[in-house]
């Protein structure tokens, strides 16, 4: 077999669920729904080419070559300085304010053709798009027609062995892949833009929906639209299990949890703090970070609740200086609402903050503010990928959950992501006696022996004290408290200890 040569698009992500890239010296139909981002696609399929050494030829149906050149300032994108460099061309077929539509039974893309041909030759491109098939077959009569100059478009663009890009709409995010119901056929790749509504809430998918002949990663994969960037794809199949562990433990800034979880966290583990709101977590962070600045380590702080201000005011009542780690060097502090921008959006930000302040320890305070601006499969989709980029870093991430009930519930998350992270640790609230009280539990720890007690524990000026393990009651992390009298406790135990009791089942 022949192996398809692939030309890269350089679409951050893109090129990975494509395997390399899109086919050599073929054409790819792109299709979507308004607000997709066709136009940014078939743009940013020619900028990365120019960035990379080769011309290319826009070919405009809708949009004015001035309304795009004005458009794609704001992704860094000079288009009128590569003309003038002879690295960028358009042809512009894009309508007129005079014009007049006509339906057309019989029409010839002659001239189109020659004028895509001679501004090839013109620039030496390499690389083509075309923005959109739509304008121009709205003049056409029947899908027949549609299909033979389609056809003839596409055969032109593979004989002058170009790598193009032709845009399409489509009217529906599921169905047919384009208007007319026969675009897709005649071209050899098919990559589908969605642009999602789901709860109320917008989210981007791109699919590859066919490369003929040859491989790419198989379903949606969630992108976003970034000023100054332009497309992003967020690859979940690039995450792979090879990241290292170490045996090195950190203090979490509790000598007590320390002895709790086996001797501290380990240096490149996930811990999970969830509890109800009040319990404690953002002290939890607090401690955490304090710890690593007294190490000589830097932290960075995502905070997605409270302001700057009201972290520092929180972190001087339990003792820790905020701004005096800032002037070390050793803390950086990232507030913003949820509501601000997407989940992929998110993740990308938090990723260029790690990478830029390269910290040895990460706190997001916290995910439920995070959780309720996404479906489930995004929101878990976005702590796949964000645990993944913490991980292979070699750095220690705590995250903080805030539990739908005060008195405990039958999960940690609503989205299910306990399994992602390697440690967790529980806060709940427990009444006793008519008095509300606080405990702690290490739930899980991988890869280390810990305590299984559930601890009482209190917070003052100086910060968290964690106390003696909770004793005759059962039921704390469910919420259904139940006292048992510790004569009932000695009469259970000696039952247990009767081996000949013949109530017992075997062994």
């Amino acid at each position: 077999m022949s192996v398809i040569e692939r030309l890269p698009t350089g679409i951050p992500g893109f090129d990975h669920i494509a395997n390399g890239g899109l086919p050599r010296g073929r054409t790819t139909l792109v299709s979507g729904t308004a607000g997709s981002a066709k136009t940014v696609f078939a743009s940013q399929f020619l900028a990365a080419g120019v960035q990379l050494g080769e011309a290319g030829v826009f070919v405009t149906f809708e949009e004015s070559p001035a309304a795009l050149r004005r458009n794609m300032l704001g992704f860094g994108w000079n288009i009128a300085e590569w003309e003038e460099q002879g690295r960028w061309a358009f042809v512009d077929a894009s309508p007129q304010a005079d014009d007049e539509l006509m339906i057309m039974g019989a029409y010839d893309l002659s001239a189109l053709l020659a004028r895509i041909e001679h501004a090839v030759r013109r620039v030496g491109a390499t690389r083509v798009s075309m923005d959109s098939l739509g304008a121009i077959f709205n003049r056409l009569a029947d899908t027949r027609v549609v299909r033979n100059e389609l056809f003839r478009i596409v055969t032109s663009l593979k004989s002058m062995g170009l790598t193009a890009v032709i845009t399409a709409e489509r009217t529906h995010e599921f169905g047919d892949i384009g208007r007319y119901g026969v675009e897709e056929f005649v071209t050899d790749d098919v990559v589908i833009l969605r642009n999602l509504l789901e709860e109320e809430k917008r989210r981007r998918t791109v699919e590859i929906l066919k490369f003929r002949g040859t491989s790419h990663q198989k379903g949606g994969f969630p992108f976003t639209v970034i000023p100054g960037q332009g497309i992003v794809v967020i690859p979940l199949s690039a995450i792979e299990l090879k990241q290292r562990s170490s045996n090195v433990r950190i203090s979490s800034g509790s000598p007590e949890l320390d002895r709790m979880c086996g001797g501290g966290f380990f240096r490149d583990s996930i811990i999970l703090v969830s509890g109800a709101t009040g319990t404690g977590k953002t002290l939890m962070s607090t401690t955490f970070m304090a710890s690593g600045a007294l190490r000589g380590e830097r932290s960075l702080l995502f905070a997605f609740e409270e302001s700057r201000d009201q972290l520092a005011r929180n972190a001087i009542g339990w003792g820790v200086d905020f701004e005096q780690m800032e002037q070390d060097g050793l803390l950086r502090v990232v507030c913003n609402y949820p509501e601000v921008t997407g989940l992929e959006d998110q993740l990308i930000s938090i990723q260029d903050e790690i990478l830029r302040f390269r910290p040895q320890r990460v706190a997001i305070d916290s995910l439920s503010a995070l959780e309720r601006v996404s479906t489930i499969k995004g929101f878990r989709e976005f702590v796949i990928g964000l645990t993944s980029f913490i991980k292979h870093q070699e750095m220690a991430g705590l995250y903080t959950s805030t539990t739908p009930t005060l008195l405990g519930g039958t999960s940690i998350t609503e989205a299910h992501i306990s399994t992602i992270t390697d440690s967790i640790i529980l806060l709940r609230y427990v009444e006793l006696f008519g008095e509300m009280r606080r405990g702690l539990t290490v739930l899980k720890m991988r890869g280390s022996a810990h305590d299984k007690d559930i601890r009482e524990f209190s917070i003052d000026g100086t910060g968290m004290h964690i106390g003696r393990p909770f004793r005759n009651i059962s039921g704390i992390l469910s919420g259904q408290f139940t006292h048992v009298a510790p004569s009932e406790i000695e009469r259970l135990s000696a039952l247990f200890r009767d081996e000949e009791n013949p109530l017992l089942p075997e062994g």
